[in-house]
């Protein structure tokens, strides 16, 4: 098959007119889908990428395999850490062999954003930003070495040190070109930017016109390996957009909205793409806060097409916008008419209405007008009582990327502290811009200082709260909370799963940034807004949220300052530059990494030293039996590690002061280990207790899951999870998956898994089996053998249950593409792509 390309200007480029000549009509297709035939077309060389690859896609063949090339990986720290772990454990096993390790090095550009490790220890200050810097650097000085390190010896790998922001805004403002122009088989080529991210939102970049999505941390390590990334063609949602939105309604009620919306439909592991006549109204920022929130509607990418808000944005932030509308116009991806669709649902964005999400799901949408009737309790502490809310954040990437909401906010703020209104005093207040450009345009608007007066100072420049490093509460709250008092959070976040923010918290809600400054005011979960006051300004006069609530017409006046190009231009020049305490770091040099024997937090990983070859799964003891939704924050905490715990243990016995969390700790797998299912939220149905805890059969003795699964081990038997519907919902954590490989469990058997962590389980050897187990009252006790049609992708499986009687139950091994099932036969996708370098 012969390719052609074509010039423009001073590049070539692969165009997609030829499709036509080689027999594929794709003029109606998504334009998701285009892109990638675009890139599976440029790379096509008969080995890595074939004709066969490119037959899938180009004929849009819903569930067949194929494989294409990313074009950049982007991380953060929190996943990032165990992936560059990897490769440094990897350059260390080749040392070991007598071979080069420098052989080790990402093939595609690489950027690491560290953004996740900033904790919320000081907060209601104008110093709680310095100090919560000073305080991530003591935490993390190890880490920071181990990446300041990676930085210089690795090479394509950029890293963004601390202190500018968010990855996905730091993404969408900076890093994201949208189309690419760089050389490609030694040719200047332009292609459009096809990005995998190792944390589940980087889908804030389909908001701009870029293909990307989140994958495990174990995948990606492949790609910047130079493996391909495989799978399945995918079905294409179109949502329709039609109406307009109501004055009043924010972005994020938007984006709740469509949320509750696609989940309820069922969108997982399938593309959306946004298209009609009211995608116009929404600017690059309102597609970016839609985008983000994919995960959260179960989709893999939430796409918006390139078009001419596309051109304003990349205008606005002072990058090229020429070369990407050319090349798109020319390529037929640029949004002019509407495609076929695998379905299509319609939103009308006139049914949008002010709402938030919870108490413990980002899809349990919640009308504002109903909120009051939150059932609460009627106890009362010594500081607070049932219903109160005890913390309220602006943080997390979906909504502070958004100048709307931001500024929303500040003027909320203002016409508040107008009134005399000020925030209760038992509400831990903060504020953690996605970039330092969002603190630029508020203090410019001269809106910053209204929000400090309402406790909302700066807190840092990065993901806090909605990752669950909101730090502690105030210490008479949290004793409140401790013996009984339900206490409630509303936080402008993504994600509020049961235990995240705060394990002492009733529940937490999200809301857009104008509403956790209104809770943050009401003090409380069930008030009423529409008859209930905010409160009394200084002559007794009741405040309405009426009385204070902006206007459009308010708040786009500040809009050019949120998209200045002068602004991104100034921080684009030092985004790769730290501050004085990252340039102070002192790092030694060297191919391979001089691993530490008494360090807790960077420590060599077992990948290449135990035994991860697969074997047949039979006489197999049960470990947990969950319920539904089990997200990866119950199988792999992210907040405080707490002294009472498996982890906390180990860590004391090592002396160690501050335990810091589980996310800052995940290049120690001696720590992640024994922090496998140890959320105190976890409900095991074998136990009655909630927490990490588990039975050993056959004496039926009561531990930690740590301590249950290590006792197996002992015993050389192989171990099964049985789960219900939803099984791994949350972030793209590839602890999750690494951490139930390494407590000796073979297969999960859950009625549905959720996208990334399905593919996660398969890449660390675990075998995901969908199957309908519910009805078989399982006690805990029995044992599970597996039988395997053969090995191949989807195959049937039997599993055969022997407890009092033997029951047999149908299933399908998860195993989706040969890819797959080559990392199965080599024990996981380390030793896979190892064994290839």
């Amino acid at each position: 098959m012969k390719i052609e390309k074509s010039k423009m200007g001073n590049f070539t480029f692969y165009p997609l007119s030829q499709l036509k000549e080689m027999g594929f009509n794709i003029d109606k297709y998504p334009y998701s889908i285009k892109i990638l035939i675009e890139n599976v077309l440029r790379n096509m060389d008969g080995e890595k990428i074939t004709e066969d690859d490119l037959e899938s896609i180009a004929s849009w063949k819903v569930g067949k395999d194929f494989a294409f090339m990313p074009t950049r990986v982007i991380m953060q720290d929190y996943t990032g850490v165990p992936l560059l772990v990897d490769l440094a454990a990897m350059r260390s096993e080749l040392e070991r062999r007598g071979k080069d390790p420098s052989r080790i090095n990402p093939k595609i550009p690489s950027d690491l954003v560290i953004d996740h490790s900033i904790q919320v220890d000081y907060f209601g200050t104008e110093y709680s930003l310095l100090l919560n810097m000073k305080k991530e650097f003591e935490r993390n000085l190890e880490r920071y070495k181990f990446l300041k390190w990676a930085q210089g010896a690795f090479t394509n790998l950029r890293v963004v040190p601390p202190g500018h922001g968010i990855i996905h805004q730091v993404n969408l403002e900076f890093l994201s070109k949208v189309v690419d122009v760089r050389e490609h088989n030694g040719v200047l080529t332009a292609f459009p930017e096809v990005v995998i991210g190792t944390d589940s939102h980087t889908t804030m970049a389909d908001g701009v016109g870029i293909l990307a999505w989140g994958v495990g941390g174990l995948e990606a390590e492949a790609v910047m390996l130079g493996e391909p990334y495989f799978m399945t063609v995918p079905e294409v949602v179109g949502v329709k957009l039609t109406g307009e939105i109501r004055e009043g309604v924010t972005p994020t009620d938007v984006v709740l909205y469509i949320t509750e919306t696609l989940r309820r439909k069922g969108v997982v592991g399938k593309f959306v793409e946004f298209f009609g006549p009211s995608l116009s109204y929404l600017s690059v920022p309102d597609r970016a806060t839609i985008g983000n929130m994919a995960p959260e509607y179960g989709a893999t990418v939430g796409y918006f097409p390139i078009d001419e808000k596309t051109l304003y944005y990349l205008k606005a932030t002072a990058r090229d916008q020429d070369i990407v509308g050319e090349y798109a116009k020319a390529q037929g991806i640029y949004y002019s008419s509407e495609p076929n669709y695998t379905e299509v649902v319609n939103v009308d964005l006139g049914d949008v209405e002010p709402a938030l999400a919870g108490p413990m799901n980002p899809d349990e949408r919640v009308p504002l007008r109903k909120m009051w009737e939150v059932k609460v309790g009627n106890k009362k502490g010594k500081r607070v009582s049932d219903g109160s809310v005890v913390l309220a954040s602006i943080t997390s990437c979906t909504n502070t990327s958004n100048p709307t909401v931001m500024l929303g906010a500040g003027v909320l703020a203002r016409k508040a502290v107008a009134y005399g209104l000020r925030s209760k005093d038992y509400v831990k207040t903060s504020m953690a811009p996605g970039s330092p450009i969002v603190f630029k345009y508020l203090e410019e608007a001269q809106l910053l200082p209204y929000l400090e007066a309402l406790g909302f100072h700066v807190v840092g420049f990065g993901c806090t709260t909605c990752i669950g490093n909101a730090g502690p509460l105030p210490r008479e709250i949290e004793e409140d909370l401790k013996n009984g008092i339900e206490g409630y959070a509303v936080i402008s976040g993504n994600r509020n799963f049961e235990g995240r923010i705060n394990p002492l918290l009733k529940g937490t809600y999200l809301a857009s940034p104008l509403l956790v400054v209104a809770y943050a005011l009401a003090g409380r979960i069930n008030i009423n807004f529409e008859t209930d006051p905010l409160g009394l300004d200084p002559n007794g006069k009741p405040v309405f949220l009426k009385d204070i609530w902006p206007s459009m017409k308010e708040i786009s006046r500040y809009m050019d300052l949120a998209l200045n190009p002068k602004f991104y231009e100034e921080n684009k020049s030092t985004i790769f530059q730290g501050d004085e305490n990252w340039r102070s770091l002192e790092v030694a040099e060297g191919v391979t990494y001089a691993w530490d024997a008494n360090s807790t937090y960077i420590i060599e990983p077992p990948w290449f030293k135990e035994d991860f070859e697969f074997k047949e799964i039979k006489d197999a003891r049960i470990l947990l039996i969950l319920g539904d939704k089990v997200t990866t924050d119950h199988i792999s905490p992210a907040g405080p590690i707490a002294r009472d715990s498996e982890a906390g243990t180990y860590l004391l016995q090592k002396g160690v002061a501050d335990l810091n969390t589980y996310g800052a700790r995940r290049g120690n797998h001696e720590v992640m280990l024994r922090g496998g299912f140890a959320n105190s939220k976890l409900r095991n149905k074998m136990v009655n207790r909630s927490g990490g805890f588990t039975k050993h059969y056959p004496d039926g003795e009561e531990g930690t899951v740590f301590s249950v699964a290590m006792k197996y081990r002992k015993e050389g038997v192989p171990l099964v999870i049985f789960a219900g519907k939803q099984y791994g919902t949350g972030s793209s954590r590839d602890w999750a998956a690494k951490v139930t490989a390494l407590l000796g469990v073979r297969a999960v058997i859950a009625e549905s898994f959720e996208r990334i962590h399905r593919s996660n389980l398969v890449a660390m050897g675990v075998i995901p089996v969908e199957a309908n187990w519910s009805s078989l009252q399982l006690r805990g006790d029995e044992m599970v053998s597996l039988k395997l049609q053969e090995l191949k992708p989807r195959t049937e499986v039997e599993i055969i249950i022997k407890g009092d009687s033997q029951q047999k139950l149908h299933g399908v091994a998860r195993i989706d593409t040969k890819a797959e099932l080559e990392y199965i036969k080599n024990g996981n996708i380390l030793n896979y792509v190892f064994k290839r370098v």
